[in-house]
């Protein structure tokens, strides 16, 4: 990896630190874990994981950067759904994750310009250095809505309007499976001389290995099962008692994702806005991610309740949402104000950039009337 930027000696001893622990954690479960548990300590070890230690990774200056850092026009395009999905519902926003707070800030702006303001935006955060960016960020930028935030430490028992998930779900722990010539194994993590290597085992969650038998790959090939993403989306939609689930992030439905040509998987590592697919390298200071299998979504809302009201790309679901009338509230002639947002959107949409790759799904209780957002360009005969 020597091509990737060098970290900060503070950086490198805190990365030893996850490391001692990851190590001492393998060790007491029998020299073996998942990689679904190394994921899971590697971003959310309480202080010392990926997203619960206070680096910067988000925007320019972190790892990465999401929809709401590159335009206010994203959360302002989603706030429009959001508003809809009230009006059927009930007043109130709550959101997952919710990074830097870019997000939260510019739905609750363009709300307030529709003067469709929920009663309360919660925020679900287990990182307190994000809480802490976040509260600080909405006193920047929109201090008198701040009366309207509440941050959450778990799930409520129950929910009711609209719920936010944007890139949420690529981030949660994941299983990797190797499908052999008359075996199925799980992928985990092992140690010698200080080090991580990958182990292969027999599956023993029953669970897991019923879920990749019924995932048809060739031979030696290697892929990822997020039992952790479809535990949540169940327990999202047991709570939902009206509203909707509106998920927006990188993935396929199970057809594409574990189509006979994609053999080795969609792990992916994100270090200063480089990508590559080593877990290992620079343990607690890079993003670990997979692609989601949107079926699997789906089948997990279904078998809780909930119903699949939508489900399309970025592309469609902003553009149905009317990106484009907000970006002609400015000039073309305004040429210093219109180019970058005309870049922005384009970056949004574009087929090439996050457009067709990003889906949106919709998944509620509740509401009958079709939402704007997935008027034109459904995807869900590809689930």
């Amino acid at each position: 990896m020597s091509s990737l930027p060098p970290p900060s000696p503070e950086a490198l001893a805190h990365s030893a630190k996850l490391r001692e622990l990851i190590l001492r954690d393998i060790e007491q479960q029998g020299g073996w874990i998942p990689f679904s548990r190394y994921m899971e300590l590697a971003l959310y070890a309480p202080g010392l994981g990926y997203y619960t230690a206070g680096a910067h990774k988000f925007g320019s200056a972190g790892d990465f950067i999401t929809a709401p850092e590159i335009s206010p026009l994203f959360g302002r395009t989603l706030a429009r759904q959001v508003a809809e999905i009230m009006a059927h519902s009930t007043p109130q926003v709550t959101e997952l994750g919710a990074g830097s707070g870019r997000l939260a800030i510019d739905v609750l702006l363009e709300l307030e310009r529709l003067d469709r303001l929920p009663e309360r935006y919660a925020i679900l955060e287990v990182s307190a250095d994000l809480r802490q960016r976040q509260q600080a960020l909405l006193q920047e930028l929109a201090p008198h809505l701040a009366a309207l935030v509440i941050w959450l430490d778990e799930l409520p028992d129950s929910l009711s309007g609209a719920v936010i998930g944007n890139e949420v779900l690529d981030a949660l722990p994941v299983h990797i499976m190797h499908w052999g010539d008359e075996e199925i194994f799980e992928r985990g993590v092992t140690s010698r001389a200080n080090n991580f290597e990958w182990q292969s085992r027999l599956p023993g969650d029953s669970v897991l290995l019923q879920a990749a038998q019924q995932i048809d790959m060739p031979e030696d090939s290697i892929s990822e099962i997020s039992l952790t993403a479809r535990g949540l989306t169940g327990s999202l939609c047991q709570r939902l008692a009206h509203g909707a689930l509106l998920f927006i992030d990188y993935g396929f439905g199970a057809s594409e994702y574990y189509h006979p040509q994609r053999t080795r998987g969609t792990l992916m590592c994100h270090y200063r806005h480089r990508a590559h697919d080593d877990p290992f390298f620079l343990t607690g200071l890079q993003d670990i991610t997979a692609h989601v299998d949107f079926t699997a979504i789906a089948e997990s809302a279904i078998d809780h309740g909930a119903q699949l009201l939508g489900y399309t790309s970025q592309a469609h679901f902003l553009i149905n949402g009317g990106i484009t009338d907000l970006l002609q509230e400015v000039s073309p002639d305004n040429l210093r104000e219109y180019l970058p947002l005309s870049m922005q959107v384009q970056k949004l949409t574009s087929p090439a950039e996050m457009g067709e790759l990003f889906k949106v799904m919709a998944l509620g209780k509740g509401i009958e009337q079709p939402l704007s957002g997935f008027a034109h360009g459904d995807l869900t005969r590809y689930l």
